[in-house]
Formats: C-alpha cells, sequence, structure tokens
C-alpha cells in the first residue's frame, strides 16, 4: 500500500510540474507574439529603427600600412 501511495503522489507531482511547464511556454508565446505584433505596428506606422548617435560606426579593425 505505501508504494501504491508513493506512486500516486509521484503522478500527482509530475503532472503539476507538467501544467506548471506548459504555462511558462504559453507565457513566452504570448510575449513574443506581443513583441512581434508591436514591431509590426511600429514598422507600418514608417518608425525606422535608428542608432542612438549620428555617428557612423567604426571598423573593427584599423587600416593596414
Amino acid at each position: 500500500m505505501y508504494e501504491y501511495e508513493l506512486h500516486h503522489i509521484r503522478t500527482a507531482e509530475l503532472i503539476r510540474q507538467a501544467e506548471h511547464e506548459r504555462l511558462v511556454r504559453e507565457a513566452v508565446r504570448v510575449r513574443r507574439a506581443a513583441r512581434r505584433e508591436a514591431a509590426n505596428r511600429s514598422a507600418e506606422d514608417g518608425a525606422e529603427t535608428e542608432a542612438h548617435t549620428s555617428r557612423r560606426r567604426r571598423h573593427r579593425h584599423p587600416r593596414t600600412a
């Protein structure tokens, strides 16, 4: 009987863990969809992504002599 109860406890814990993981995946999916929608909206409004400064990006390696 003791092993039967342990089995049920373990099963219930696995079910709770699976439900929690499903909720986490759903939250991540919703956040991604919201970000994607916001990016599409800003692109449609004509707002382009610009750098914070007007300086051009420097080359990583200086020119050789």
